[in-house]
């Protein structure tokens, strides 16, 4: 027997052996297909005889001719799975050898999978020579070729149906020696709702097939597609090694890993214990971050603050990363441990949202600590620039309180004025303020405050009347040892900042408030040289503080028109929002007030605007006006003198206009850094009203951030006799900079 010979016998015997071709396989298949529900093909199997079939053996001896032992090996599984007693030649070439040039230029487009010209040369032969027939092997061949492609590409369009439909009527394909088509046949039962017939024919492949990387790749395209009880069965047909060890080891380890990771996304998710012990094991032998992560989130969501601490903290030893640090910064808030959560996660605070949302929930929860603890200064300076830098409505109340804590009753109502710049509907954050001009006795303070939340807070109604000598749940007082004035910022009387239910990385609901207008605050800070609070606000002659976040409408121009109007009609049908195209313009104006009074300037603007529309000049004036300040308590200064533009106002109120838009101007171009603007829009404004001591500060550091160095030092001298501190650390800073401290 020739090497070839050889060659052809061990690959037919090692075909038969491996069951690739095994006797009753397409039968079975049959049987799948038929019972799916909606096909019933029956096995293209040969009925019994006493004559033995004659096998077309064409194909065979053609590809053993070009020396294709790929397609040779899956033409003998095909003659194979047809014809059970079929015994494969030894030596193919040994066979009778028939020149047929035109025959064996079709099997060649065969072979390179150029079927339409195959069918084409076939046409073409026919109608040369009527008598000539193809060999009914090169026939069926085509067709369960083109059948093949036919599936292929139904399943990559995704028409499932139509691959179950393909494959019930040519069996032949479905064999171990095509495995993609058995798993596109599998699929194709997944994809459809039939998961049960996608179980057995992925068992199929498991029972029959040997090769080991196909059927590791089986269970690995199974794992999607299945429910977990499913592929339970299929690892039950797994095959061990001799140590001992299953081919499905390393699926089963990631099935436990993504197991663990669905239940990190799902509390209420119920897995089992197995999973877990699986992925314990793999956290401590490989020490992967990952797997450490996985039981750190699983843990916090159930809340196990303890265990989530632990894996969180392997993580960070195994990789330091921000995902790391803000589960385990949430793992210690849950414990009460905000200070460390703090310091924790300072570092990656700014990785993402996420992550700034989580360390401002430890910063508040470390303000929000009963009784208040002093915090160090230097946590507190790097704390409260990254509250105003998020504008957290939350922290700057807390920042409130906290002061409250302390008796900084003054510095305590900037922050919550600060707070309800940036959310205007923040209750406790109002209570806050009012509480704090009552104990600051700016009646007049108090009672905006009243006028403004009358009928949404009781709380606030409260303050000032006789019964309450101290507030339900104040805090004591703290000696203030080690601490100036000025470090002091926010926590809440009884009323600790409360952590929201967690939720995954990608969908922390800790969120930081978006800001309703610019935080003049942040503005004056930028001029500092230090690294501490903003300057405090000056308490006006009438007594009102005038918190940062207010300074733009220190003169509160909107309550004094609103106050013309009767309350019943300030607040009549302006609960519910409506369109105000469809209102009269009287009742348009009358509706702009009253959401003025409401704290809701976007739609009021709106009101007015369409108030604008009067015939009198009275109304028109009133509206241009009221959009002005509208548009002046949205920080929109350019849109508040267009307005202010739309009708001619009476001196008093054109003055009092250009005093707020000059001042808006004022602070808005030195938040962008424009100094010489900031000074040019400071002079403007000193021609029509007196300078508040606040923006004479502001004024100061426009000079030395310009290095006119005298001229502020003479501002910031004249500022600083009046005991003012912002004044007085602008002397510093002055000095700093003539000796190069500070440009």
């Amino acid at each position: 027997m020739n090497a070839r010979a050889l060659l052809f016998g061990a690959s037919a015997l090692a075909l038969t052996a491996s069951g690739i071709y095994a006797t009753g396989k397409i039968g079975d298949w049959s049987s799948l297909l038929a019972g799916n529900g909606v096909f019933a093909a029956q096995a293209q199997t040969v009925a019994p005889t006493n004559e033995k079939p004659k096998v077309d053996e064409t194909a065979l001896r053609y590809f053993a001719r070009q020396g294709d032992q790929k397609r040779l090996d899956a033409e003998i599984a095909r003659l194979r799975a047809l014809y059970p007693d079929w015994i494969p030649p030894e030596d193919p070439l040994a066979l009778p050898q028939q020149s047929d040039q035109s025959l064996d230029a079709m099997w060649k487009l065969y072979s390179e999978g150029k079927f339409a010209e195959v069918r084409k040369a076939i046409a073409e032969r026919q109608t040369a020579d009527a008598t000539w027939q193809p060999p009914a092997d090169l026939l069926d061949r085509l067709a369960v070729a083109e059948a093949r492609e036919q599936i292929i590409n139904a399943s990559t369009i995704k028409q499932y149906d139509t691959v179950v439909r393909v494959a019930s009527t040519n069996p032949s394909l479905l064999t171990c020696g095509d495995i993609d088509v058995l798993w596109r046949v599998a699929e194709a039962f997944a994809q459809s709702d039939r998961k049960d017939r996608a179980k057995d024919a992925y068992g199929y492949i498991l029972r029959n097939c040997t090769n080991p990387e196909e059927r590791l790749a089986t269970v690995q395209k199974a794992m999607p597609l299945l429910p977990r009880s499913d592929l339970n069965t299929l690892f039950e047909l797994e095959r061990k090694a001799p140590d001992g060890t299953g081919e499905f080891a390393v699926l089963r380890d990631d099935l436990a890993r993504q197991s663990v990771a669905a239940a990190d996304a799902d509390s209420e998710l119920v897995i089992p214990q197995s999973d877990i012990d699986t992925v314990t094991r793999l956290a401590r032998e490989e020490k992967l971050a990952s797997d450490a992560l996985a039981l750190g989130w699983y843990y916090v969501r159930r809340d196990e603050p303890q265990q989530a601490e632990e894996w969180f903290r392997a993580a960070q030893a195994a990789e330091d990363s921000a995902t790391a640090a803000q589960g385990l910064a949430l793992a210690l808030i849950d414990q009460n441990r905000p200070s460390e959560a703090e310091a924790v996660l300072y570092k990656w605070r700014d990785t993402n949202d996420d992550t700034k949302a989580v360390y401002m929930a430890a910063v508040s929860n470390l303000l929000a600590v009963v009784p208040p603890v002093p915090i160090r200064s230097e946590v507190l300076s790097r704390m409260v620039p990254e509250i105003v830098k998020s504008k957290d409505a939350a922290a700057a109340q807390q920042l409130g309180w906290y002061a409250d804590g302390f008796n900084q009753f003054e510095t305590a109502s900037q922050w919550f004025a600060t707070a309800l710049s940036w959310k205007s509907d923040d209750e406790p954050s109002a209570y806050g303020l009012t509480l704090m001009r009552w104990k600051l006795d700016n009646q007049i303070g108090v009672a905006e405050m009243q006028q403004q939340w009358a009928g949404q807070s009781q709380r606030i109604a409260r303050v000032g009347q006789p019964d309450l000598q101290r507030p339900e749940g104040q805090r004591g007082t703290v000696p203030m040892a080690t601490y100036g004035p000025d470090q002091i910022v926010a926590a809440t009387p009884g009323q600790p900042y409360t952590q929201p239910a967690y939720t995954q990385p990608a969908q922390t609901q800790v969120a930081p408030m978006q800001p309703a207008q610019p935080a003049p605050r942040e503005i004056v800070r930028q001029g500092q040289p230090a690294a501490g609070p903003a300057p405090v606000a000056q308490a006006q002659p009438h007594g009102q503080v005038i918190a940062p976040a207010q300074r733009v409408a220190a003169s509160q121009p909107v309550q004094r028109v609103a106050a013309s109007q009767a309350p019943a009609q300030r607040n009549a049908g302006c609960s519910t929002t409506i369109d105000p195209s469809v209102l009269s313009a009287q009742s348009a104006l009358n509706r702009g007030w009253c959401l003025m009074e409401l704290n809701r300037p976007l739609e009021a603007a709106d009101s007015f605007q369409v108030a604008l529309r009067s015939l009198t000049g009275q109304a028109r004036e009133d509206a241009a006006y009221g959009q002005s300040l509208a548009y002046l308590r949205l920080g929109l200064s350019d849109k508040a003198a267009v307005a202010a533009a739309k009708a001619p106002q009476q001196k008093a109120r054109s003055v009092e206009l250009n005093t707020a838009l000059l001042t808006a101007q004022a602070t808005g171009a030195f938040e962008q850094g424009r100094w010489t603007e900031t000074i040019m829009a400071l002079d403007q404004r000193a021609k029509i009203a007196p300078e508040r001591m606040d923006l004479m500060v502001l004024r100061g550091y426009a000079f030395l951030k310009l290095r006119r160095f005298n001229d502020a030092e003479r501002i910031f001298r004249a500022a600083a006799g009046t005991g003012n501190r912002d004044a007085q650390r602008g002397l510093a800073a002055v000095k700093d900079a003539r000796e190069g401290g500070v440009n």
